[in-house]
This record gives C-alpha cells, structure tokens and sequence, in this order.
C-alpha cells in the first residue's frame, strides 16, 4: 500500500517524529497507523539504550507557583541547540504542570505521572527519539507555604522557588526569587547552616589569621569575626538586597509586612555557580 502524504502527516502529529521516520514506519506496517506509532516508539526507546552512558549536561529548567505550592523542573540533555528546541521546552513545561497539578512531592513521582494518557518516562523516551539524544529528569524541586514564589532566569538553565510565613505580593516574592537566583544563598537563616560547613568557615578563618602572623590566642575571636561576615553574605535574611544595597533581605520584607519572612528556597542551576 502506498505510503500517502496525509497518513504521515498523522503519524508526525501523533508522535512528533521526522517524515522520514514515519514515512518509513508506515511502509514498515503497511499504514496501520497504531502498529506504525508502536515502532516511533520502539525507536525512541532504542536510542534511549544507545546513548545511555552519554553526559546530560544541558537542558530546561522551569519553575511554576500556585495556591501555597512551587515547584522546579528540570529536563536535561546533552546540547544547548536540543534544550532551546521548541518541542523539548515544551515537554519540560508539560512535566512541570501536571507535577504542580499532583502537587508532587519526589523525582519519582513525577516520573510515573502521566500527560495526555502517557507515563512521563515514556514521554521522554519518545523525544529521544525524535532527537537522538539523551534525555533524562535531571532535579525536581517542590515547596509549600502560606506564600509561594518562583523565578526562571533568562535562558531556562536556572529556576527558583521561595516560600513565605503568609501570602506574598507577586513583585515582592519575585524579587526575592530573583535574590536566590543572583546570590545563590546556602540557607535561610544562620542558624540552618550545616555544621560542617561552619567548621570548615572557621577551620579556614583560623588558617588564613594564622598565616597573616596573628597571634594564637586571638584566632577563634578572629574566625568567629570572619564567620559572622560569611553569614551576612550566605544567609538570604541577611544578604544585601540586591536591589537596594541599604537593605537586608530581611530589611526589605519587613519594610513591606513587619511580620514577613521567607521560610525556604530551592534553587535549581545547570550552569556551575
């Protein structure tokens, strides 16, 4: 049976592939379209095993925030030209709301939610195919509050996400998004600070005095003193706004609602800080 331009047109439609692949198929079953849609499929999968040991190091990352819930999606592959396509953004943003709409709460979970009758894995797998390269849910991030925000910087390599201790303003949680974003805080406040981390701050506060010729007596008073710097500068309640270097994020929040506070933040980033 000849192979007519409208049945794979349906076939492109249905399974996104290249003419050629779906040409192809339907002369492969005949134009039985179902049994056509079965070898994209098989096709995609096939891929998928070939460049398995291949590096996702690109990709989408968008976030999305609604009713007290936020969440970050990220869909990794392996170059810049594939994460701007069209398509690929697309599916990433397909991910992300039915992730917010299940207010999921884990990678795994996303991955076994379904889109359109369709399992997101298989999802992937079929885009695969259609590109040639590898795919795979590269971080999920999720938050809920009294107040939720989100930020997604120009580029889609870098989204974040912050909950509030009551409703927020959209301009005023986007800013501190975008604060998270630009400054890429360690934690909320000092006191969530991982105590290695505070260990090692003043393991190298204590070296460097000590190669500065300071006495030895006076070293803990100094680390604790740089310690404190490294607070102002890691801690989002503390950190210079960047928009208004007079103020504390903690400051600004104030200035808008005395009883305002950001509670949590995620921030996904596939470009190295």
């Amino acid at each position: 049976m000849a192979v007519s331009m409208s049945d794979i047109s349906k076939l492109r439609k249905l399974t996104g592939a290249g003419m050629m692949d779906c040409k192809k198929a339907l002369e492969e079953t005949n134009c039985d379209m179902d049994a056509a849609v079965e070898i994209i499929r098989k096709k995609g999968q096939a891929v998928a095993a070939k460049r398995e040991d291949r590096e996702a190091s690109e990709g989408c990352v968008l976030s999305a925030s609604e009713n007290g819930f936020a969440a970050i999606v990220a869909l990794k592959c392996e170059t810049d030209f594939v994460a701007k396509n069209e398509g690929f953004v697309a599916l990433t943003k397909s991910i992300l709301e039915a992730a917010m709409a299940a207010k999921a709460k884990s990678l795994d979970e996303v991955k076994a939610l379904v889109v359109n009758g369709i399992p997101v894995s298989e999802l992937i797998v079929e885009e695969i195919g259609k590109t040639g390269e590898k795919m795979e849910l590269g971080a999920y991030e999720w938050l809920e509050g009294a107040g939720t925000t989100c930020y997604d910087h120009l580029g889609n390599k870098l989204s974040t996400i912050v909950s509030f201790n009551k409703p927020v303003e959209r301009q005023v949680g986007r800013n501190v998004a975008m604060q998270v974003a630009s400054m890429n805080p360690i934690s909320v406040k000092r006191d969530e600070v991982p105590q290695h981390i505070v260990d090692q701050e003043l393991d190298i506060a204590r070296e460097k005095a000590r190669q500065e010729g300071k006495k030895e007596e006076m070293l803990d008073k100094i680390a604790q003193g740089r310690l404190n710097k490294f607070y102002k500068e890691s801690c989002l309640l503390e950190q210079e706004y960047i928009m208004d270097a007079q103020l504390t994020i903690e400051k600004y929040l104030k200035s808008v609602d005395p009883e305002l506070t950001a509670v949590a933040f995620k921030r996904v980033n596939l470009n190295e800080d």
